[in-house]
């Protein structure tokens, strides 16, 4: 349903995916799509293959996948330059970063 809306909206999905161009039908002017657009389109495409609960699974684990390998990519890099090393590891483990309740202001 929402690739019909997304082809009628903008004519012809063929077209879009083969220039990366979208096209203001009002205007006549046309942009480059952006990297957001271009991802949103293909996940589009991939959200529309789904047929089963298990293919949902499979797909929403992929995604998980996806940014937790990003995440520690960046993990790393910060490791690698110095920015967080074990003592920082350390003092995270030993904050607590709870929001500070005052009970006795609450009691009668």
């Amino acid at each position: 349903m929402l690739q019909a809306l997304f082809e009628k909206k903008y004519k012809s999905l063929a077209f879009i995916r083969k220039t990366n161009y979208v096209c203001n039908w009002k205007t006549k002017a046309r942009k480059k799509m952006s990297y957001t657009q271009q991802a949103q389109l293909e996940l589009l495409n991939a959200l529309n293959s789904i047929q089963t609960e298990a293919e949902f699974n499979e797909f929403r684990n992929l995604m998980a996948n996806f940014f937790a390998q990003k995440a520690q990519r960046a993990i790393d890099a910060l490791w690698d330059n110095g920015t967080i090393n074990e003592q920082t590891v350390e003092e995270w483990g030993k904050e607590h970063m709870r929001t500070p309740y005052r009970y006795a202001a609450h009691r009668s």
